[in-house]
């Protein structure tokens, strides 16, 4: 058997495992250590893409620098631990048949993915993946949703501290 369709596998189930405990510990502390293993997860499974540079920056950027962001807000916030879970009601369900519905399709797509992979020529081999390619394409291409997404982030930023702030 292949070493890497073992390690895809040994990542894909733990990065499946800490993504379901993101969602089901009670602790937001817990839920946020479990979603930097989810990160650290991901990182290996981009090293078996031979994707490193993505996979540095998926721990840095991500497990690093977010996660901080992240646990600031819990503790600035004071969240505890949930008491109760709250009782089944009609949004929940519709939202967990969904959640089920969106698993049947995407289970029917992997399917009908064709089992060869795709190859690339040896010029577009040379370039995948390094840092100029990425800043090229960040930064011309997804420009817009790149700083969609850092203002995103500050306004939620500057939500947290204010929630905080009136708490006080």
């Amino acid at each position: 058997m292949n070493i890497e369709l073992v390690l895809f596998g040994a990542f894909a189930l733990l990065t499946l495992l800490s993504a379901g405990t993101v969602i089901f510990a009670r602790s937001p502390i817990n839920s946020a250590m479990a979603l930097v293993s989810t990160f650290f997860f991901l990182a290996g499974i981009y090293v078996l893409l031979w994707a490193h540079t993505i996979a540095v920056m998926q721990v840095l950027v991500y497990a690093g620098a977010i996660m901080v962001l992240f646990l600031f807000v819990i503790m600035l916030l004071n969240l505890g631990e949930s008491p109760t879970r709250g009782k089944p009601t009609l949004a929940r369900i519709a939202g967990g048949a969904a959640t089920v519905g969106l698993f049947a399709v995407l289970a029917i797509i992997l399917l009908k993915i064709p089992a060869e992979p795709a190859t690339l020529s040896l010029e577009a081999q040379a370039s995948f993946g390094t840092i100029a390619t990425m800043g090229e394409v960040i930064f011309t291409r997804w420009l817009l949703p790149f700083e969609a997404v850092s203002l995103l982030l500050l306004v939620a930023m500057v939500g947290a501290v204010v929630v905080a702030k009136s708490r006080i």
